[in-house]
């Protein structure tokens, strides 16, 4: 079996204090009747008992109801311990009217930029070879200095820097030919339609070739002008958050070392054989790069346990997944064109196949140590991605988001205003469109 770029379990951040002890952020608004006499007191002896921190506050007249002069309205934004919310919360009903309180959810950091990816390299360790014992280049001090050495040229890379260069020896490039040429051979009979023919490109302009390990920069710009992806270097497997967030900015992160030789055909994580015959092809499609960016802008500001449903939505798709054409069944996803032994398996009359279903794939558990024991099987690469933007909508964020493609960076849809914006944008392009196409009639 190939690996995957995602964790069998991705690494969560495990809370240092109780739920009970956490602060918790609300905003409150509430009335106090007669506030300049006696309220404003009251309210604040509430706030200080609960040790609240007060970020905001603000008071205006009453405008609804019947109240006199010296009545107003008050709204507070204040943090304070999760175990003294309900005491704040009944205090202030003993000396104001109309209490309400909204709490704020927190939002998982995300990059809004592309050089934020800068911030997303943290890694998973489970597979790491210095630490790994059941990896095959455990016991090879040589292999894990190149990996560290190759490692530390990602490690060091900013966004806007030339993408590094690796001198691959001959060593390298033999454990390569051995794998391309055994893979090369299963493509025509294996490969979904839209791999072949961007492998076909890759080999006539980015020196696909058994003798030659191909450089991430010449790949990237081969990328770029057919998708808009790019890509960019990355030290190991990343963490699941992090690796779906360059997807969001069409930024595929890929690893530059290679596996270890005395296992060409299996390697316990990915590397530059997983990424560059796995991956890159189906990048080179457009109906594919967008159902991969779709993915990664679904997991930005998204919960922990929303990121794990991804990371097997993803698992499932672009790492082993199936697709039907001409009545057969291909494979599109890298995981599985990268390993000569699960493409021979994922396509024999061994495995459970199901349909493309996110609802059922995202609760599936799935398999990083061993074949799939089901693999799902998509109609057609439209019907998949309609199917993974509705359950998109599904996923509860605090606050819509936008991919601005001319920036390259995520805009917070936090008001009308910038909605009817991009609408009208969108209502532009798509009469000057409209208009194209009743020439062509």
């Amino acid at each position: 079996m190939e690996p995957s770029d995602m964790p069998g379990n991705s690494a969560l951040p495990v809370p240092s204090l109780s739920r009970e002890m956490e602060r918790a952020t609300f905003c409150l608004t509430f009335t106090l009747p007669g506030g300049k006499r006696t309220g404003i007191a009251s309210a604040a002896q509430a706030f200080q008992l609960s040790e609240a921190k007060i970020h905001h506050l603000e008071t205006r007249q009453v405008r609804m109801g019947i109240k006199t002069a010296e009545d107003f309205d008050v709204f507070v934004k204040c943090e304070v311990l999760s175990c003294k919310v309900r005491s704040l919360i009944d205090s202030l009903k003993r000396v104001a009217e109309n209490v309400k309180a909204n709490r704020e959810e927190k939002v998982p950091w995300f990059p809004k930029k592309i050089r934020d990816l800068d911030q997303c390299h943290h890694l998973i360790t489970k597979y790491d070879p210095s630490l790994d014992h059941h990896h095959p280049g455990y016991n090879d001090p040589e292999y894990r200095k190149r990996r560290a050495f190759i490692a530390d040229l990602a490690l060091n890379f900013r966004q806007g820097n030339p993408l590094p260069r690796v001198e691959y020896t001959v060593h390298e490039t033999a454990t390569w030919k051995e794998i391309y040429q055994k893979l090369s051979s299963l493509y025509p009979t294996h490969a979904c339609k839209q791999y072949l023919e961007a492998f076909k490109e890759l080999e006539k302009y980015c020196g696909y070739q058994a003798d030659c390990i191909p450089q991430l920069q010449q790949v990237s710009e081969f990328l770029t002008e057919r998708t808009g992806f790019k890509l960019r270097p990355a030290a190991g497997l990343l963490s699941a958050r992090d690796f779906l967030a360059g997807l969001a900015f069409r930024v595929f992160q890929s690893t530059q070392y290679i596996r270890h030789s005395s296992s060409p055909m299996h390697s316990p994580e990915p590397d530059c054989c997983h990424e560059l015959l796995g991956h890159v092809p189906m990048l080179a499609d457009k109906e594919f790069a967008q159902f991969s960016q779709d993915i990664g802008l679904a997991s930005l500001g998204a919960s922990d346990t929303d990121i794990e449903k991804l990371s097997a939505l993803y698992w499932f798709t672009v790492e082993f997944g199936l697709c039907k054409q001409n009545g057969a069944i291909k494979a599109y996803g890298a995981g599985l064109l990268s390993s000569y032994g699960e493409l021979m398996y994922a396509l024999s009359e061994q495995p459970e196949y199901k349909p493309f279903d996110p609802d059922v794939m995202v609760v599936q558990p799935y398999q990083d140590q061993t074949f799939q024991s089901i693999y799902f099987v998509a109609e057609q690469f439209e019907d998949a991605k309609s199917q993974l933007q509705k359950y998109a909508l599904t996923i509860k964020k605090a606050f819509p988001l936008h991919y601005d493609p001319f920036t390259c960076s995520i805009e917070v849809l936090d008001s009308p205003r910038k909605v009817k914006e991009i609408i009208t944008h969108l209502k532009e392009e798509l009469e000057n469109l409209c208009h194209i196409f009743e020439r062509f009639s």
